[in-house]
């Protein structure tokens, strides 16, 4: 007949994810809330397939879904579990649940569950599969459970744990779901159903399954259990005899081994003392015991001892000391760990302060456990007593008590979750999340309760308690390029990580405040744990230090880069300064110094203000442009311009414009161009010599050097584009453009290029207020002078440096010698190849040698020649053999750098004399 039940409800046993139908849940926050965005927090690189993965999978059964943007976001923790998959859980104590409405829905007593079931002969358990994974909650709610991850933001459809309000909406809804049916009762995903014959039982458990089938919701069918005369429920025994108080809540104390030293006598009389208000007559009965302590006493374990013993732990579990639990109470759930063993002592607070143990609990620790740091052994038995006590805890606020004072921050419930915090622990502050408990800090020496426990602890098998958590720490150690045996016997033999690994297993800080070696340890202490004898930080591996040079070739293979190496690294590995050895490692290899991308950019170099008009000029070509080719002169001290049209750009033709242009200005000092053919003809440099012009060109392909020039180029082809639908003829758009350019006011001098050249500003239809000329440009270009002494990457003669090599389509580098400075930021250098190259700041590099080393030197006063010419006959340009093509550096420095005062045209004042006597 169960059978048959079981075979007609199949749908309730299927392994899809359930949907509960008609029934959402809702979130409430108080009127105050103020969202609160998390920003994602980084995963580790062998952890980022399984989360990606798991994500998939979530989003593909609906129960979470991508979004674009939201105002709240919970950072989200992966955990791993036995099989190598991960578990998703939002870390929602930093964001809603301080500022979540909590329904106070009560959960069901005890004596309400066994009222219910009275009569009952046999007993069926169904457990849930993901209960609150099977409620969707309303669109409302659904921005309060976003999560941040390294894919973007996702929001939860479903009601997920963690969320302070889950176990109230979940309980309400399962009371509506099994309303009505008899010999029935439900605390969060349990159900038990009974019925006082077995006929009535089928037919309750039938209708139980005929509701979780109606509602759309799933089971277990594996830990089900159907037709049982007796039944573990919600930390009790229930029978057709009646309640009865289950083994588990006293078995620590019954079962408790015999003390074997007076350290453990001493911890074992302390738990029983500290309920000696509930245990009459206690010093008559534990008087052999006493006896042991007298320091007379030699250690001899006697009959009368063992019926002391055995008396005392019969009368810890009676009524006498014992309570029930009553969820009106409050609820104290002390946890200790020794050296090999777990305690806890589940109490109720009664109204005149003492506390009234409910249950005891203890266990031993298994071989790995043995080897955790005393943070994690503390840890653990504050997690372990939340799991053995979760029927009596979750749903409900309780307070967690604990003699490790460190654990009281790590696993507050009103902090997050430290980034850095080692796995385990991360998983630990993770569950507890899902609990609504305070944590209080107690001394040891008050601590006796669940110390005695600890100290005295049943025995258990390892595969009882094997930690998920020991799955991740040895991926981690085994995707290292050392193996942990080589770790764990470097860090053994490593003068400093030895101290910090013993220090961390103890549990305590005691290294030296004042040594810096230690100060970096000293910082993450509570970071800092323990696997396999290797020091953790988080999930990464400190590394001995004879083992890092190894560690950094294995990062540094395939020549990924500075980035990528740190990345590699921030998932497995760890020491003080990681980052400092890895950037060396990366400047000092040669394959990557060679063919490594150009350096940042010097910071812009302004040309001096030059003192007079038309005193150096700036030249370039714009084009092809406009079925042309356009030469662009700009006056550095005015910003006057003037642009020729040209059908050739030949050094002659070049020439003749300059020709027209110097017969109406007059002729400059200095001309700057680039390293056009036409420019660094022979035919070019003999004009510019003949007539006393010192002709200065940009380092090779570096055109920033001319910038006046460049610039005006992009001004003139965009304003001429911007005309293009003006009726009018390209000369007429071209002395249209000219003519606004040179009457309106330059940003920089705020004076038109027409009334610095000339004196005057031309005639237009509009006239303009000037303001202070001398004020403007001097403040300018003060400020642009600090900004650039103080960023400016200069070389010194002699210092070995690297050099852009143009010759072939790589441009890699090449070493060379800075041989001279030929301006602010150009420079002249030796390859060793027989010629001289001149190269700008932006194409040299420091060398291998000077990776670490910044020159820091005044730069030289730059002082030009003028070259000489050679007389020649009249019409003839020629060009003298020793002219200097560049300029001359002095060794002396410049005493300041300051910007020359314009030489501003000022007409003569009126001499003032005192009036002569009138002759009468």
């Amino acid at each position: 007949m169960l059978k048959k039940i079981l075979d007609r409800h199949q749908a309730v046993f299927g392994s899809e994810i359930g949907r509960l139908e008609g029934i959402r849940g809702t979130l409430y926050l108080e009127d105050n809330a103020q969202p609160k965005f998390c920003k994602a927090r980084p995963v580790p690189y062998s952890l980022k397939p399984e989360v990606e993965e798991e994500l998939k999978r979530l989003e593909k059964e609906g129960i979470i879904k991508s979004v674009t943007h939201s105002k709240w976001a919970s950072p989200v923790v992966p955990v791993v579990k036995k099989n190598g998959q991960v578990r998703l859980c939002g870390d929602y104590k930093v964001t809603i649940n301080p500022v979540m409405k909590v329904d106070q829905y009560p959960l069901p007593r005890i004596q309400d569950i066994f009222a219910s079931l009275a009569g009952g002969r046999k007993f069926s358990k169904i457990d849930l599969t993901q209960a609150y994974n099977q409620m969707e909650v309303d669109e409302s709610s659904r921005e309060l459970m976003t999560i941040n991850t390294h894919k973007g933001l996702y929001q939860y459809t479903r009601l997920q744990f963690g969320v302070a309000a889950a176990p109230a909406i979940w309980q309400r809804a399962m009371d509506q779901v099994l309303q009505g049916i008899p010999f029935t009762s439900c605390v969060l995903d349990d159900m038990i159903i009974s019925g006082k014959t077995d006929e009535e039982h089928l037919a309750n458990l039938d209708a139980v399954l005929e509701q979780l089938e109606k509602f759309g919701l799933r089971a277990n069918l594996e830990k089900c259990d159907f037709f049982k005369e007796q039944v573990s429920y919600c930390g009790h025994m229930i029978s057709e005899e009646g309640l009865k108080k289950s083994p588990d809540k006293v078995n620590a104390v019954l079962n408790a081994p015999r003390p074997e030293n007076l350290h453990q006598l001493r911890s074992f009389l302390g738990l029983v003392n500290y309920y000696r208000s509930f245990l009459p007559n206690l010093s008559t009965v534990l008087g052999p015991l006493n006896e042991l302590l007298q320091g007379d006493k030699t250690w001899k374990w006697t009959k009368q001892c063992e019926q002391a013993f055995t008396e005392v732990k019969e009368i810890m579990t009676s009524e006498q000391v014992l309570c029930h639990y009553d969820p009106n109470q409050p609820v104290k759930l002390a946890c200790d760990a020794s050296p090999y063993g777990l305690g806890s002592v589940l109490s109720h607070v009664m109204d005149d302060g003492t506390e009234r143990p409910i249950a005891f609990a203890s266990r031993s620790l298994t071989k790995a456990e043995k080897a955790y740091s005393q943070i994690d052994k503390e840890a653990l038995a504050l997690y372990w007593g939340v799991v053995k006590f979760h029927t009596y805890l979750y749903g409900r606020r309780f307070t967690l008590v604990t003699d490790h004072k460190p654990l009281v921050s790590i696993l507050n419930p009103s902090a997050g979750i430290p980034a850095m915090t080692a796995a385990r622990l991360q998983r630990y502050a993770l569950y507890l999340a899902g609990h609504t408990y305070d944590i209080e800090y107690r001394n040891t020496k008050s601590h006796c309760n669940a110390d005695g426990l600890s100290r005295l602890p049943l025995s258990v098998t390892t595969s009882d308690y094997e930690d998920t958590a020991t799955v991740f720490y040895n991926t981690q150690i085994d995707q290292l390029p050392v193996n942990s045996a080589q770790v764990k016997l470097g860090t053994q033999r490593d003068n400093i990580l030895s101290h910090v690994l013993d220090c961390v297993s103890k549990g305590h800080n005691d290294l030296p405040a004042d040594d810096e070696r230690f100060r970096l340890y000293s910082n993450r202490f509570k970071e800092l744990t323990c696997h396999q004898n290797c020091l953790m930080w988080g999930n990464r591996v400190v590394v001995p230090e004879k083992l890092r040079d190894r560690v950094l070739q294995d990062l540094h293979e395939g020549h990924i880069g500075i980035v990528k190496m740190k990345s590699i690294a921030r998932s497995f590995v760890w020491w003080p300064k990681i980052d400092q050895d890895i950037e060396n490692l990366c400047s000092t290899c040669s394959g990557c110094q060679q063919h490594s991308n150009m350096p940042k950019a010097a910071p812009v170099h302004p040309w001096d203000w030059p003192k007079e008009p038309w005193d150096r000029l700036h030249i370039d070509f714009a084009g092809p442009f406009m079925n042309s080719m356009f030469l662009l002169i700009v006056d550095a001290h005015s910003k006057w311009l003037e642009i020729f049209p040209m059908k050739t750009t030949t050094a002659t033709n070049t020439i003749e414009k300059l020709r027209i242009l110097f017969s109406q200005l007059g002729l400059p000092k200095v001309i700057v161009s680039d390293n056009g053919p036409q420019f660094i003809s022979e035919e070019f440099q003999s004009f510019l010599a003949q007539n006393g012009i010192k002709h200065i060109t940009s380092a090779p392909y570096h055109p920033r050097t001319n910038g006046q020039a460049e610039r005006l180029v992009q001004v003139f082809k965009q304003s001429m584009k911007s005309a293009k639908g003006d009726n009018a003829s390209m000369q007429q758009k071209l002395s249209t453009f000219l003519f606004k350019y040179r009457t309106t006011p330059h940003s920089l001098t705020n004076e038109t290029p027409a009334k610095l050249l000339m004196g005057r500003n031309l005639r237009t239809r509009l006239d303009m207020i000037k303001p202070n000329l001398n004020d403007r440009v001097l403040s300018g270009q003060d400020q642009m002078k600090l900004s650039i002494r103080s960023n400016v990457r200069e070389f010194k003669e002699g210092q070995k440096v690297m050099a852009r090599d143009y010759r072939n389509a790589e441009r890699s580098w090449i070493p060379a010698e800075i041989h001279s400075r030929t301006g602010p930021l150009s420079y002249t250098v030796d390859t060793g190849l027989g010629t001289l190259w001149r190269r700008h700041a932006d194409q040299l590099r420091c060398g291998t040698s000077d990776i670490n080393s910044e020159p820091n030197i005044e730069i030289p006063h730059v002082r030009p020649i003028v070259p000489t010419t050679i007389r020649t006959p009249k019409g003839k340009d020629a060009i003298s053999p020793n002219v200097s093509k560049t300029p001359v550096v002095s060794k002396e420095p410049s005493a300041s750098v300051s910007v020359p005062t314009p030489n501003v045209r000022r007409y003569p004042q009126r001499e003032r004399r005192a009036p002569k006597k009138l002759n009468l």
